[in-house]
């Protein structure tokens, strides 16, 4: 969606100390009419390029405190967090200036969106930030939608928050409005909100957290608050299911013991990574067994098991695409390793295939050869997990921005490569055939880049160097961002039964079938009591785990008491004259007496007025004394 040009103040807006038009929202708004009124304030508030720290700053941010205030106060809207950064992803978009005005004002809705979630409790920040937005066609919010079925993030079959019937009456972006227009501007009407809608339907289903990975907002999720819930989804504390039935639905909510369904830790981003990293291991130790054993005239079960991990990892990878949706499944950065071992693993089952089929030896060879890749691929991704540490976390996007100037900078290469080839062919013509002349060029080529490093390789290392230097400056930003995404990638699904690879090949070839001739309530039914069925070890070793975890924080706990508690005897056990000094009586001698002046100090006051003083003192301090005392204890 385009930004849209400002126009007059709708009646009952609102004004701001600057002058400023304050939006004026209802709850109930459209999601286009919230996106209108935050823009036009943001783009009439910035009309100069600002940095993110200038704006959070008293100096420059005194422009955003009216809004800030004004959506603290009055704003109830479930998107407004939402709206905000799909405004920073349009700012973005727009950006055509070498101002920078359309970044500061992506800066301004970053600030704006923070500055909001501070003023809100635990419960209001998972309602805010884990809420979804809704499409129109699909069936009711959090409803579990069959893997085999289509459930696209980026579209509306799998996402609303309505029932059937407020879908007819109300639109995304319309809101139910009636249409008293003339049939032309009706006409009009619609043809502009569609065009407003088809960017937007990318963040159908989306939460304000993907929406701001999507839009690259990384100074808001680099935020204490936000980061606050990101690590609560990870370790499990925010649980998006609670039961495990055929009428459960996906909700953001506080996990508790007492209520939840056990199987539904299944869904916790920490267990669901690590059982993955158990998975790639397995996918490893097959890889190799299959590529050291190396018997092309054969196909062995150890061969056969090693189909089995690629079909079932591309499975996975596939429903995984479809419960993020393309926006949000290409900003995590494994997505184009998971890619290529996918790309690369079906390549060699089906040469592997006309190999043995044909008794082809060269064909069975060349299948070995292409397996021999999936290392590039497979090595670095079952090394996916160092990303949570900061160190590593914070070079995976170095490599990521160098790599795309690096590319940028072999077209350099590519084109004074194809320039000499020409020329030299055309120079050989009748001596050396074009084959020929490529694979002297390439020699030549090799030659050329060793002798012209000075300027070549000098200019590279220059603006690689620059690249990370600019990553390095706001590496926690960097990091918190992957992190974030790595995350939210492990609870983006809202499938209810999810199957931990292999083990999802299993309702694959059993219940897709059944889906012809049984209703679907049956299939997830049966798809609930398989998973529990299968999955019944894992669970075991998740118990186990928090287990261990919940004793081992009961001893923490009891160990700092003791502590405390020590610390409070000796306290008790030691000498009043070390527990507080004796003020009155070092007062009293350290203020000299004037002989003969009727019991005045030297410096003209009373003994009594003093011994008044002191005794006050001698009052506070053993009131402060008990009151240590009751807080030692």
């Amino acid at each position: 969606m385009a930004l849209l040009p400002q126009t007059p103040p709708p009646v009952g807006s609102h004004n701001s100390p600057s002058g400023l038009h304050l939006p004026d929202i209802d709850d109930d708004e459209p999601l286009v009419e919230l996106l209108r009124q935050l823009s036009e304030y943001l783009v009439e508030a910035i009309d100069a390029p600002h940095t993110f720290e200038q704006l959070r700053t008293a100096s420059v941010g005194h422009i955003l405190r009216p809004l800030i205030h004004y959506l603290t106060d009055r704003c109830h809207h479930p998107d407004i967090i939402s709206a905000l950064l799909i405004l920073k992803w349009q700012f973005a978009a727009g950006e055509r200036d070498d101002r920078g005005i359309h970044e500061s004002r992506g800066y301004a809705c970053e600030i704006v969106a923070w500055r909001f979630l501070a003023h809100l409790t635990d419960d209001e920040l998972i309602e805010y930030l884990l809420h979804e937005l809704p499409s129109v066609t699909s069936g009711p919010s959090g409803e579990e939608v069959d893997p085999d079925e289509d459930n696209s993030r980026g579209n509306a079959s799998g996402r609303n928050a309505d029932d059937g019937n407020e879908a007819e009456r109300a639109g995304l972006l319309w809101g139910g409005r009636p249409m008293t227009d003339p049939p032309q501007a009706a006409v009009k009407r619609t043809a502009s909100s569609s065009a407003e809608e088809e960017p937007l339907s990318s963040f159908v289903g989306l939460n304000a957290l993907e929406i701001a990975a999507v839009a690259n907002a990384k100074q808001f999720l680099s935020q204490n608050v936000v980061q606050k819930i990101v690590d609560d989804i990870w370790n499990g504390r925010i649980i998006f299911w609670e039961s495990l039935s055929v009428h459960s639905k996906k909700k953001a909510k506080i996990y508790d013991t007492r209520r939840a369904d056990p199987y539904c830790r299944l869904r916790v981003p920490k267990y669901q990574k690590g059982f993955e990293a158990l998975f790639f291991a397995l996918f490893l130790v097959l890889y190799y067994a299959v590529l050291v054993e190396r018997k092309p005239e054969q196909f062995g079960f150890v061969e056969g098991l090693l189909y089995v991990w690629i079909a079932a990892f591309a499975y996975d990878e596939f429903g995984e695409f479809q419960d993020a949706g393309s926006s949000f499944y290409a900003t995590d950065f494994w997505s184009l390793w998971d890619l290529g071992i996918i790309g690369i693993g079906f390549a060699y089952m089906i040469s592997r295939v006309i190999g043995l089929v044909d008794n082809n030896a060269h064909t069975t060879d060349v299948a070995l050869d292409i397996l021999s890749l999936e290392a590039i691929f497979l090595l670095p991704r079952v090394c996916s997990l160092l990303s949570l540490i900061p160190f590593f976390g914070t070079l995976i996007p170095c490599l990521k921005e160098m790599t795309k100037d690096f590319v940028k900078f072999l077209g350099i290469v590519v084109i004074l490569f194809c320039a000499f080839l020409t020329t030299f062919t055309m120079l050989a013509r009748g001596e050396f055939t074009a084959n020929e002349m490529l694979w002297i060029m390439i020699n030549l080529m090799l030659c050329f880049v060793v002798l012209s490093n000075i300027l070549l390789l000098t200019s590279l290392i220059a603006i690689l160097s620059q690249v990370f230097t600019k990553v390095m400056d706001h590496a926690r930003e960097e990091y918190l961002y992957q992190y974030s995404v790595f995350v939210l990638e492990a609870s983006a699904s809202r499938r209810l039964t999810y199957y931990f690879p292999p083990l999802n090949l299993i309702p694959l070839l059993l219940f897709r079938p059944l889906r012809i001739c049984l209703p679907s309530e049956q299939i997830r039914s049966a798809r609930i009591v398989l998973l529990k069925v299968t999955h019944f070890p894992y669970i075991v070793g998740i118990w186990i785990y928090e287990e261990l975890n919940g004793l081992m924080n009961i001893w923490q706990s009891a160990s700092i008491s003791q502590k405390r508690l020590n610390y409070a005897g000796n306290y008790q056990a030691a000498p009043r004259s070390l527990r507080k000094p004796n003020l009155r009586s070092r007062s009293e001698a350290s203020i000299p007496k004037t002989p003969g002046s009727g019991g005045r100090t030297s410096l003209g006051f009373h003994e009594a007025d003093i011994a008044a003083i002191l005794r006050r003192v001698d009052e506070r301090m053993a009131t402060l004394e008990r009151k240590v005392d009751q807080l030692s204890t």
